[in-house]
């Protein structure tokens, strides 16, 4: 059953002075049951309904739409903080639009940039919704085991929201449970917990979904899954430089004892309502359109990233221009690699003068005029949403495109690197190999680290990793990461860049108990 797009209030603060706003958020989420908004549910109906606690938990998901202009988790200016940041993709658009992502794409920006304050924001609003649910959940009649699930699904949440708030800005407030009335304001919750912290609070969590979560053929499509839980903690455990468990928990899914899983055969078709859930979808953001054509959807991705319309112009265009592919990524993939076409949309050249420029069409036929028309030369196809051949509600602010977070090819590669680095070159060449073979490349016999590196960066590309990527194999291998910088026109300054500032509106709500990082 899909459920329709409810308008829903977020009405107690996320726990500090720091993370507090009552916003107007949406629920809904493919396929899930309508959910009321959470601050409609009652205790007496928590205690007394056993779907209510579901529907807390379905509060947890719809938090991962929040797009635009506003709290984000999931929208542009996340793309912004990820892609944008690093060298696969410059900001595209025009020259003076939106400073902001500017000041992000050349590491000129300042703790007052919106971009990082309006993903603070919503993250910590995330973690705050989830804080809510496991909160209640307890207070559920139903059994035992039904309980434990939810727990689990909403703890998978939560360490992945914590994931990405320590990658952006390294240690960041714990906040573990709902407080009182009376430690709203509390230092215990407005002052940061280091990074390592951090680390072993995402760990606890991801590891207690491990335990308690079904496989996926025991739960309803889009929730979270045992292997969705081994597949983030393995992720988290490579961070960490924990190799062998890395390597352990991605052998469960492999070998198939955390369900059935395996590669999409055709690349560019995982990004297209086709390759949605797909055998090789392990976590996704699931949108969609019910009968009442209410659009579940993370506002402005599929359109802020759309090609755009410049010079003769003279057609309507798909978007805003942003997130443009760079030259260094396009070089970056070898002969013959199917992954190109189907992660860049290339604008062809003007033609010469008497001659009909074809243009470039789509996989759904529609045409986008050449270079004279255009304003960028590339632009991201995993971002793409078919305004013909997909479904939608004829409104471009909310496209449902689900947002693949963790693939089965990912698991490969985080096998391989795992392996690698315990002495296993075996298995390490072997999962490698897999990946390739779907791209259409020839296997290597003995994979390098840089050569798997190399291979995650063209198979994810433009899937919100590389930025992070990249100050993970800094401290892996030291004197990478400026270089690569560097070529693209940009100074990355070391013991600075490798996260964000922590916002400064956020350092002034909590009265100075936040501090900032080092060199903003």
């Amino acid at each position: 059953m899909k459920s329709r797009f409810l308008p829903t209030s977020f009405p107690r603060r996320a726990g500090t002075a720091a993370l507090a706003c009552t916003l107007a958020l949406f629920s809904g989420c493919k396929d899930f049951l309508d959910v009321a908004p959470q601050g409609q549910l009652s205790e007496d109906a928590i205690r007394t309904d056993p779907a209510a606690a579901q529907k807390l938990v379905d509060g947890v998901y719809n938090v991962m739409y929040l797009g635009g202009f506003g709290p984000d988790v999931h929208g542009l200016q996340f793309v912004i903080l990820t892609d944008i940041a690093s060298d696969d993709a410059d900001k595209g658009s025009t020259p003076s639009d939106y400073a902001d992502a500017a000041a992000v794409d050349n590491f000129t920006l300042t703790s007052t940039n919106s971009n990082i304050n309006n993903c603070w924001n919503g993250y910590f609003q995330a973690v705050g919704r989830a804080n809510q649910a496991l909160d209640k959940i307890p207070l559920s009649p139903a059994s035992d085991a039904e309980k434990n699930r939810l727990l689990g699904e909403v703890r998978f949440l939560r360490g992945y929201f914590y994931f990405n708030l320590v990658r952006l800005f390294g240690g960041v407030p714990k906040l573990d449970r709902v407080p009182a009335a009376s430690e709203i304001n509390s230092p215990e919750f407005q002052r940061r917990a280091t990074a390592e912290e951090i680390y072993q609070f995402i760990v606890s969590d991801l590891q207690f979904a491990v335990d308690n979560l079904p496989l996926k053929a025991a739960t309803q499509t889009g929730r979270a899954t045992k292997a969705a839980a081994q597949g983030m903690l393995a992720k988290v455990y490579l961070y960490q430089k924990n190799y062998q468990q890395a390597y352990a928990l991605t052998n469960e899914i492999i070998q198939g004892r955390s369900g059935a899983y395996a590669l999409y055969p055709t690349y560019a078709d995982i990004w297209r309502t086709a390759g949605a859930n797909s055998s090789e979808s392990i976590f996704e953001v699931q949108t969609g359109v019910n009968a009442a054509c209410n659009n579940s959807a993370i506002e402005l991705y599929t359109v802020s990233q759309g090609p755009r319309s410049g010079g003769r112009g003279g057609w309507a265009d798909l978007g805003f221009g942003f997130n443009t592919p760079t030259q260094a990524l396009v070089n970056a993939y070898e002969a013959n690699d199917v992954r190109r076409a189907g992660s860049i949309i290339f604008i062809n050249p003007t033609a010469p003068a008497g001659q009909r420029s074809t243009g470039t069409v789509l996989w759904d036929g529609f045409r986008i005029p050449s270079k004279d028309s255009v304003e960028g030369l590339r632009y991201s196809y995993k971002a793409y949403h078919s305004r013909t051949r997909e479904a939608n509600c004829g409104n471009n602010d909310f496209l449902p495109k689900n947002v693949r977070v963790l693939r089965y090819a990912e698991v490969l590669l985080i096998n391989a690197e795992a392996a690698l680095q315990t002495g296993n070159a075996t298995a390490a060449a072997t999962n490698l190999n897999l990946v390739r073979a779907r791209a259409g490349l020839a296997a290597i016999t003995a994979p390098t680290l840089t050569q798997i590196w190399q291979e995650r960066r063209v198979e994810l590309a433009l899937e919100h990793d590389r930025f992070f990527d990249l100050v993970r194999q800094e401290s892996v291998q030291p004197g990478r990461i400026v270089p690569i910088f560097a070529a693209q026109g940009k100074t990355f300054t070391k013991n600075k860049n490798e996260i964000f500032p922590i916002p400064q509106p956020q350092i002034d709500l909590s009265g100075g108990q936040l501090t900032q990082n080092p060199g903003y």
